[in-house]
């Protein structure tokens, strides 16, 4: 039987255990992927711990991307044109609490599989896709980035924070990367941040300001939410977009009120979902984010990779925050 990460009950990383679990055939609508690689998501730490939008159901696998190769296939994926032996990449799909990667074998939705260029390895391909989605619905379909535009970029060393630089690049946009400490101030830089505002050393509005001329950033991408927020709405300018996708702060997020009505700016709530519930809105994201990996106007960065015997010590990295990009388990 394969080996399968599983876990009983909510915790820290020491509750994920590998075990020999049966893997039945595909369901309708499903395939058997043989499991090469897996990008770690903070989302699966914050589900494992019980602190997702969606609840456990014991026991339960996790595990929202992969890459790897087709071995079976179930009954009405034709439409999808996937065959045995081919290589694909995983867009998250819907549900986490359904299905599940980590392990040696997976059976997933076909509709969200995609045949990446053949010049990434499976390592790169199971890096991409739930950064660049989650990138692209934020600042090309939502917020409508623009050549011009400035953008700030809250925890701007995870892989999301990444996908999000490259993506406002392709744009035409500027950005203002924040991360807490000057620590990572060089490799932000390098990954194409224009600004880097290391927030525990520096004044996060009077820096946006004076990086702007005083106007203000039209758009801000944060994961982080809590106290921050209203800093981060002070930093904006009139007419702007505030997309919060994450709650990395245990603490309780402010309205800020008073930017929001004087500035008028809109604050959406937002995940990679807004992207692959809507069919044309999907397409088009696949279509751009394949177009940019081609032409490496998008490229991922893969901060570490640990073997799948080392799944408890992949969530440790990644709780640590030290990481910059994505870490990705391989198999």
């Amino acid at each position: 039987m394969p080996s399968i990460v599983r876990f009983h009950q909510n915790g820290g990383p020491e509750v994920l255990k590998i075990e020999d679990v049966d893997v039945p055939p595909p369901g309708p609508g499903e395939v058997t992927l043989q499991v090469k690689a897996i990008g770690v998501n903070r989302a699966e730490s914050m589900f494992r711990t019980g602190r997702y939008i969606e609840s456990a159901q014991f026991p339960a696998r996790l595990g929202y991307e992969a890459a790897g190769i087709v071995t079976a296939l179930g009954s009405g994926v034709e439409a999808h044109e996937l065959a045995i032996g081919d290589a694909v990449s995983l867009v998250p799909p819907p549900s986490i609490t359904r299905w599940g990667t980590y392990g040696e074998l997976a059976n997933v939705p076909a509709a969200y599989l995609v045949k990446h260029p053949a010049t990434l390895t499976m390592t790169q391909a199971a890096a991409v896709w739930m950064q660049y989605v989650t990138a692209w619905g934020a600042l090309v379909d939502l917020a409508q980035l623009e050549r011009g535009d400035t953008l700030i970029v809250t925890a701007a060393s995870s892989s999301v924070g990444i996908a999000a630089i490259q993506m406002a690049r392709c744009l035409g946009a500027k950005v203002i990367a924040t991360t807490r400490t000057g620590a990572k101030r060089d490799a932000l830089l390098k990954a194409g941040a224009h600004h880097v505002i290391a927030t525990q050393e520096e004044d996060l509005v009077a820096r946006v300001r004076e990086i702007t001329g005083g106007k203000g950033a039209r758009v801000a991408f944060d994961p982080v939410a809590g106290p921050q927020f209203d800093a981060i709405a002070q930093a904006l300018s009139e007419d702007s977009t505030a997309i919060v996708y994450g709650a990395l702060s245990p603490d309780a997020t402010p309205m800020p009120l008073f930017p929001m009505l004087g500035k008028r700016i809109s604050v959406h709530g937002y995940t990679y979902k807004r992207v692959i519930h809507h069919a044309e809105r999907f397409a088009r994201a696949k279509r751009f984010i394949l177009d940019a990996l081609a032409e490496g106007r998008l490229a991922p960065v893969v901060d570490r990779t640990f073997a799948l015997s080392d799944i408890v010590e992949a969530h440790r990295y990644l709780e640590s925050n030290q990481q910059f990009g994505k870490i990705v388990v391989t198999v």
